[in-house]
């Protein structure tokens, strides 16, 4: 992993994600959609879309500019970047920045929030019918990203994270709760590059193995990261508040090896190894 240049490896691939999003909004000029490209134009690392780069690397493809990965990249991207809009709502969690820039309720007002929200979600799904693959795969790579998204993915792991399902007070509640807000939206680049990548079915439990680990272990990071701000009694449920700041860092460890050690036999994971060890040891 140490030999491998990660930020070297993702600038072409973010790149070319963020022109399938740029892309997404140039169909007329108005108002809602340059506030659509607000939030995208804030930056993010883009580490779902290169997670299913990586993962399609890791099945011996080979990624032209052109190919299916950086739609479908991007219209992960478009989901996680629609729930960030919502998020940041007063009715949630009430945040006035994001990366540093006003956010879109801030920018604009509440009501073009909700609709920027609205407006990048659809968009998701209407830039998967534009893929060049077969419309059974086509079909398969929709109905994993509803999955993701819906109510028993992120959606859901919002609803827990609110309290609407009840108190998060064990480890098996608030890990249920994370494979879903967080881990949902990872694993399901790894589930679509198994589709775009036609992966055997070996190679499918494999990907699907990381992408649920790897998924977990990068919110474990994320509450070492959080774990003063989070700290106070009425802050978000957080690994650290249950395990410690050790405890926590351990279990990020162990997470990551299990996600690497399933991808130890595919053709090329040296892209997805070094994400990997990104994830976790990461400093933002």
């Amino acid at each position: 992993m140490t030999s491998f240049n990660l930020p070297e490896w993702s600038h072409p691939h973010r790149e070319r994600v963020l022109t399938c999003l740029r892309n997404a909004f140039t169909t007329e000029e108005s108002a809602l959609h340059q506030a659509c490209l607000y939030p995208i134009e804030t930056g993010g690392k883009r580490i779902r879309p290169l997670f299913l780069c990586a993962g399609l690397e890791a099945l011996g493809v080979h990624l032209t500019a052109d190919h299916d990965a950086y739609i479908a990249g991007a219209s992960i991207e478009l989901i996680h970047t629609y729930s960030l809009v919502h998020d940041d709502l007063p009715c949630m969690d009430n945040d006035d920045f994001r990366r540093g820039k006003p956010t879109v309720h801030k920018q604009y007002n509440e009501g073009i929030a909700v609709l920027v929200g609205d407006a990048l979600l659809t968009k998701a799904f209407e830039i998967l019918t534009s893929l060049k693959t077969t419309p059974a795969q086509a079909v398969q790579l929709i109905q994993l990203l509803g999955k993701a998204a819906g109510s028993v993915g992120m959606i859901g792991g919002q609803s827990l994270d609110i309290g609407f399902e009840g108190t998060i007070d064990s480890i098996e509640r608030l890990t249920k709760l994370h494979r879903r807000k967080t881990g949902a939206l990872i694993a399901v680049g790894l589930e679509m590059a198994a589709v775009l990548g036609q992966a055997t079915p070996t190679q499918q439990e494999a990907l699907h193995t990381f992408g649920q680990q790897i998924g977990l272990a990068f919110q474990l990071a994320d509450d070492l990261l959080d774990a003063e701000e989070d700290a106070q009694e009425d802050g978000p449920p957080n690994f650290t508040k249950l395990l410690g700041e050790e405890g926590t860092k351990t279990l990020a460890e162990q997470t990551m090896k299990q996600a690497i050690d399933s991808i130890t036999e595919l053709p090329n994971p040296s892209a997805l190894l070094a994400l990997a060890e990104f994830t976790v040891r990461r400093n933002h």
